[in-house]
Parts: C-alpha cells; sequence; structure tokens
C-alpha cells in the first residue's frame, strides 16, 4: 500500500498563484470567490499567496466556480485561455454580463442601437 508523498505535486504558492490567475480570468473578486466557496475573503487571500492549502473538495469546488478543470488549478496542464479574455476592460465585460441577462427583446432593441451608433462612426 502506496504511503503519503513525501512532497506535494504542486506547492501552496504555484497553487495559489493559479487559483489567482483563473480568478481574474473569470473576473471575479476574491470575495465573491470567497462567498461561493463558504470562506472569508482573508482566507481566499492566504489561499492565493500560498500561506494556506485548500482540500480536494474545495479543488472540485473551484474548479466548478472558476470553469477550470482540476488539472489546470493543479499544474498538471496550462491554464486554458478564457473565450472572454479577449474583453480585457472589467468594465465593459460587466456591461456584456449585464446585458447578457437581459430578455431577449432588449437585447436585441440595444444590438440595434449599437448598430446604429457604429455605422454613423464608421
Amino acid at each position: 500500500m502506496p504511503g503519503r508523498p513525501k512532497k506535494p505535486v504542486v506547492s501552496r504558492k504555484e497553487l495559489g498563484q493559479r487559483i489567482r490567475a483563473l480568478r481574474r480570468q473569470r473576473d471575479l473578486t476574491q470575495g465573491e470567490l470567497a462567498t461561493t466557496l463558504g470562506l472569508t475573503q482573508s482566507n481566499v487571500s492566504a489561499i492565493e499567496r500560498g500561506a494556506r492549502g485548500i482540500t480536494i473538495h474545495q479543488v472540485v469546488q473551484l474548479a466548478t466556480i472558476l470553469r477550470a478543470a482540476t488539472d489546470e488549478i493543479l499544474g498538471r496542464k496550462p491554464i486554458a485561455a478564457d473565450k472572454d479574455s479577449l474583453v480585457r476592460d472589467r468594465r465593459f465585460r460587466r456591461r456584456l454580463q449585464k446585458i447578457d441577462q437581459l430578455p431577449k427583446r432588449d437585447q436585441q432593441a440595444l444590438l440595434r442601437t449599437i448598430d446604429a451608433f457604429l455605422s454613423k462612426a464608421s
């Protein structure tokens, strides 16, 4: 029966850096991530700094919340580029998310307005 590994697969610091990168890529604050994990913001900060480890259960939770594979979190494969990462301005990205929550009819009206504005700007 194999014993406990002598050395962690990924260091706490590297794990924290990967979690921070994924959190930022998904445009979440530490507070928002903490709330969904059932932790405090200071706990998330400690995890991201590498001062605190995480459980296997938390790895699975993070994978779901951050829409990432557990292998990405644990450093077994590179962090995939998020399709939304093309929009780097946080305020603009948040506006797009709010538009996405509007009823379809309101979205179409807004897009017609934007299209009319852009056609005049060209």
